[in-house]
């Protein structure tokens, strides 16, 4: 069945999944919750950061002048605004960050890599990396690799249209 197909069954019922797409679920489920406890275990171990403070600190090391106000930051990394800040608070107790008011607009705090921060998640980065090669890249063949990546945009592009912030 196609994907137009299953898009327009639409019956009073539940539309329940197929046992294959159980397994797809399942497995899908399994890498969603267990990835990014295993990717954490590696960060804490080799560099003292949680998977959530390493994705901070290297979202704020990929903005041209270090910093995002704390709003798009917890868009980027998928966290509530409440929970992102006090990450900040202890990630500026560390010195890795600062927050200040944003100085185009005082009533947004932004947040801002420090020397020290862009230092840690430079060193943290090629074993990181180097993890996720592991756990991903080295167990997919080229075609499996594109053929993931095009499902996944699909399930991204849906996820955008219901999420407006979705990065």
């Amino acid at each position: 069945m196609d994907v137009a197909t299953k898009k327009k069954r639409s019956s009073g019922e539940p539309q329940w999944l197929t046992p294959d797409e159980g397994q797809t679920w399942r497995a899908l489920h399994d890498v969603l919750s267990g990835l990014p406890a295993v990717l954490s275990e590696q960060l804490r171990r080799d560099a003292n950061l949680s998977f959530l403070e390493y994705y901070v600190l290297a979202g704020l090391s990929e903005q041209p002048d270090h910093t995002l106000r704390m709003s798009q930051l917890a868009i980027l990394a998928n966290s509530e605004l409440s929970r992102l800040s006090h990450l900040i608070g202890r990630l500026e107790k560390r010195g890795l960050v600062l927050r200040e008011p944003d100085p185009t607009d005082r009533r947004f705090n932004r947040a801002i890599l420090t020397a020290e921060g862009r230092a840690l998640v430079t060193q943290a980065a090629p074993s990181h990396v180097e993890h996720v090669r592991h756990l991903i890249f080295d167990v997919l063949d080229e075609t499996e690799q594109h053929a993931l990546r095009s499902a996944l945009m699909k399930v991204r592009g849906e996820l955008i249209q219901q999420l407006p912030d979705c990065p």
